[in-house]
């Protein structure tokens, strides 16, 4: 039989002694160090990168009943497809975007994000959940918003969208499809499979203990903050 654990399942920060530190390259999104950190008392420090990366957020956007485009009314989420060059495809994404302005909160950079790519705006806001992108070898820490009330923004206040955003059709799908497409493989961002599955959980709980848009988030200290000076 398995003893019950007393102590909370819960991440923390901590530290190690950093004996060398260099930052070798730096550019508007993220950094990369080079450190050598001493894991532990009397012993040799080792040499790890870092990539210094912006944080980010991303947007559960839901709608279900009288609001559902569906004729059962089944829950729906928003979604864009997205070209991300680095793996050389389309993905199919929850709106997000990096905290790349000094001084917003995460919830305003959120709702910001919603209304540039998809022309929504919602009159709920909580927090699903938190994670790190990479926790290996980057800083980028991401929050995910659930986002309810949605109605579209008048178009005298829709933003025009460029570079890659401005070949994005946001679409409502249906959110158990949208679990079947993460289940099966055919859905492969990180935020937006995170999302998924979290929102699917705090809904099977009427979404009771959904924790509040400012609450504290475990970010890296060494994450970026603003657009610059870059380094």
């Amino acid at each position: 039989m398995t003893t019950p654990d007393p102590q909370p399942l819960a991440d923390e920060p901590q530290e190690r002694q950093t004996t060398a530190h260099e930052r070798v390259w730096c550019g508007p999104i993220f950094a990369v160090d080079a450190d050598h950190v001493r894991l532990g008392p009397g012993q040799e420090p080792v040499a790890r990168q870092v990539v210094a990366h912006h944080d980010a957020v991303a947007v559960v956007a839901l709608r279900q009943g009288p609001d559902s485009s569906q004729d059962d009314g089944a829950a729906e989420l928003l979604v864009v497809r997205q070209y991300r060059h680095p793996v050389r495809a389309a993905l199919w994404e929850i709106p997000a975007g990096l905290l790349d302005v000094a001084g917003e909160a995460p919830v305003a950079a959120a709702q910001r994000e919603l209304a540039e790519e998809t022309d929504y705006r919602a009159a709920s806001w909580h927090v699903l959940t938190d994670f790190y992108a990479s926790p290996g070898f980057a800083t980028e820490g991401v929050r995910v918003f659930l986002a309810r009330g949605l109605s579209l923004l008048p178009v005298g206040e829709r933003v025009e969208r460029q570079a890659e955003e401005a070949e994005f059709v946001p679409r409502w799908v249906r959110l158990d499809r949208a679990v079947d497409a993460v289940l099966s493989g055919a859905l492969h961002n990180p935020a937006t499979m995170i999302g998924v599955l979290s929102a699917v959980q705090a809904r099977a709980r009427g979404w009771e203990g959904l924790r509040g848009p400012d609450v504290p988030w475990l970010r890296s200290p060494r994450s970026l903050h603003g657009r610059g000076p870059w380094g």
